[in-house]
């Protein structure tokens, strides 16, 4: 069976499906990997409702964030109108949280990055209008928003019948739920929405049938008792019935960048006043105003580690080579037996010295004892084996070394 296409758009795999179309994994053109929404037919065949997309379309392409899948490309006359957004590889935020609950630097993150996207957003003057669990992708822990702008730009009479609304309940603000006009702060109720269930499961509003969430968001509080202390305060300022009294997402993000001067580690709530912090403590958990909140000091110490890991790997298994090979080649060619032993002591003996420098005893203890192990290593397997004996050895030893190479 050949395949499909849409457009220039060669499509790959459904990915999902949700209440404005089905979206496809595709290859454009150039090879690259995007997600193509192609609108419902009850949405194609709303001539108002493409009209009104259209003219948004052109707005939602200006939309430019780290945190928001841009709109590529849209065809919105032909018989299978589609729209075509950047392609993140990742879970749904909804399908993370049944896992469990976020917390710690996951829920930063996500906090943080859903305020920037939401900037991003309201800054190109687009309305996101359907935020929630399911249009957030996390990838690699980074948060990413989809759709936006598409629930505004087909919200229209055709589409709402019956006095329904577009959008999920219990992530829709109260003046959407009532009718009244949506505007960004109704994108910044639905970030709090989002926070909550992200940070206790639940979902904030409750549960059960549509009526009875949509009573509980207009004149009910939210179940924000699972979330942190740093957060929910927050959560409760831009949860308020009144958009008026809720925060910008400008706003947003600058509280955000107060709240969290010192990042939650292991899921631990922020404490309320913090203890001191030696230098390297606040380097390392000081969280600053133009700083991702993520990876910084946790990338740059994992680094450290790996290159640790691999240095005391080096160390001893150079040593242990070493002394094998010296010892081999004592009887018949002493001056190469005593040349690899002094080459690996004088090489060892640097890295000494910088880990003195670098104050790091353990690393100089085990440069240490790794040189005298190799010296020992040398005058027992010489003394107690033959030279045909440890040459059998060392041949055992490139065979190894060389199933190791063929399989990594």
């Amino acid at each position: 069976m050949g395949a499909e296409y849409l457009g220039p758009y060669r499509l790959l795999s459904p990915l999902g499906s949700g209440g404005f179309g089905e979206v496809h994994l595709a290859l454009d053109g150039e090879g690259r990997t995007v997600a193509v929404k192609v609108l419902h037919p009850h949405v194609a065949a709303d001539a108002s409702a493409l009209a009104r997309l259209a003219r948004e379309v052109e707005t939602m392409r200006r939309v430019r964030g780290p945190h928001v899948a841009e709109v590529l490309d849209a065809s919105l006359d032909g018989d299978q109108p589609y729209l075509v957004t950047r392609y993140v590889q990742g879970r749904a935020l909804s399908a993370v949280v049944a896992d469990g609950p976020l917390h710690g630097d996951d829920l930063v993150r996500l906090a943080h990055g859903l305020a920037e996207a939401l900037v991003a957003v309201h800054r190109a003057g687009v309305v996101h209008r359907d935020l929630k669990p399911a249009n957030v992708i996390l990838a690699d822990g980074e948060p990413y928003v989809i759709d936006f702008g598409i629930a505004y730009a087909l919200d229209t009479a055709a589409l709402t019948t019956s006095g329904a609304v577009i959008g999920t309940p219990g992530y829709l603000a109260p003046e959407v739920l009532e009718g009244r006009d949506a505007g960004p702060a109704a994108d910044v109720f639905a970030w709090a929405a989002t926070m909550a269930f992200a940070a206790s499961g639940r979902q904030p509003y409750g549960t059960g049938p549509v009526p009875a969430v949509a009573y509980r968001v207009v004149h009910g509080d939210p179940d924000l008792d699972d979330v942190p202390g740093w957060l929910a305060p927050l959560l409760r300022e831009c949860l308020r019935a009144e958009p008026a009294a809720r925060p910008s997402a400008a706003q947003l993000l600058n509280r955000l960048a107060g709240t969290f001067r010192q990042r939650v580690l292991t899921g631990a709530p922020e404490p309320v006043t913090p203890m001191p912090l030696s230098a390297r403590e606040a380097e390392t958990r000081e969280w600053r105003p133009g700083m991702t909140p993520e990876k910084r000091s946790s990338a740059e110490e994992s680094r450290l580690r790996r290159r640790e890991v691999i240095r005391r790997r080096w160390v001893v298994g150079t040593g242990l080579v070493v002394g094998l090979l010296s010892a081999t080649g004592r009887e018949h060619v002493p001056e190469l037996s005593l040349l690899l032993l002094v080459a690996y002591g004088t090489t060892v003996l640097v890295d000494a010295g910088f880990g003195l420098a670098a104050k790091s005893r353990p690393r100089v203890v085990l440069d240490l004892v790794c040189i005298a192990g190799s010296v020992a290593l040398w005058a027992g397997l010489s003394t107690l084996f033959s030279t045909f004996t440890l040459l059998l050895a060392v041949g055992a030893l490139l065979f190894a070394v060389g199933l190791l190479a063929l399989a990594s």
